[in-house]
Formats: structure tokens, sequence, C-alpha cells
């Protein structure tokens, strides 16, 4: 089989292409947090994620947490970095958001806030179309959307 030719290649679609993106799949998003513990309650008490397994290397300065809905390969993970010695980074204009589907964004907007969260974009439709979204944001500045995704 060769690659695909096309310009873009259109992997998924492509008999070409397709070999080669079998078996790949979405692990994990790496975010640098100020504050580890600060972001591992945030991801777990207010979103409600569990923490999945931490990893501390001191001889190399900085620890991991890894939190999710569930573990890999079924679902995706984000993956928390605190670098010894910083508390705070730039968030750039690159990064966008993470996004999570979630069946009643009214309901999930109304327990963050409960849980102490910060509820950036109130709930609503996405402008020019029907899907009910809404913002939060991290301890340390990073962006979540909620979508609303009915089961």
């Amino acid at each position: 089989m060769g690659r695909c030719t096309r310009t873009p290649p259109r992997l998924a679609s492509c008999s070409r292409c397709a070999p080669h993106n079998r078996g790949m799949r979405l692990l994990h998003t790496m975010l640098r947090v100020g504050d580890l513990q600060r972001a591992i309650d945030f991801y777990t008490k207010v979103l409600g994620m569990k923490l999945l397994r931490t990893t501390d290397r001191p001889e190399q300065k900085y620890s991991l947490a890894f939190v999710g809905f569930g573990n890999n390969p079924e679902h995706a993970e984000i993956e928390l970095t605190y670098n010894y010695g910083v508390d705070k980074y730039e968030l750039g204009t690159a990064f966008g958001h993470l996004a999570i589907g979630v069946p009643d964004v009214y309901g999930a907007c109304e327990k963050i806030r409960n849980n102490g969260g910060n509820v950036t974009r109130e709930p609503g439709p996405v402008k020019g179309g029907t899907t009910v979204i809404a913002f939060v944001t991290d301890p340390d500045g990073y962006k979540i959307e909620l979508i609303e995704r009915k089961e």
C-alpha cells in the first residue's frame, strides 16, 4: 500500500491512508500548572474527574498528576504538570480550550458554581447554531468548553 498523495491527506477516508492511522488514539493533553494540588482539586472536585495516578520526580524537579473521567485507552486523560518553583505560566495565544461533553450544560454549570468553579460563558446556544455550550476557567486560566451531548 502506498501513502496517500491527496492534498490535504484524507487519512480516515482514504484506503491508502487508513493503515497508517490504524490503532492511533488520543491519550492525553498536558497542561502546565502553578499549583498541583489546586489543579487536582479543580479537576476532581469541581469537574468531577478522578485522580488516576501521580508521579513525583524530585531529581528532575517536576510532578505529574493524571486526571480524567476514566483511564486510557477508553478515555483520554489530562496530564497536569507542575515544574518545581514555577507558580504561573503565560498561556499564549495559540491554545484555545479543552472540550467536555455533558448531558446537561445548565446543570453542569450550576454544579461547577456550587463547587467553587468559575463559569466564564453562561450556558446557551453557540453563535450561529443551536448546540448548547458554556465555558469554565480552571485556576491556571485554561478554558474548558462544556458541550451538551444528549445520550
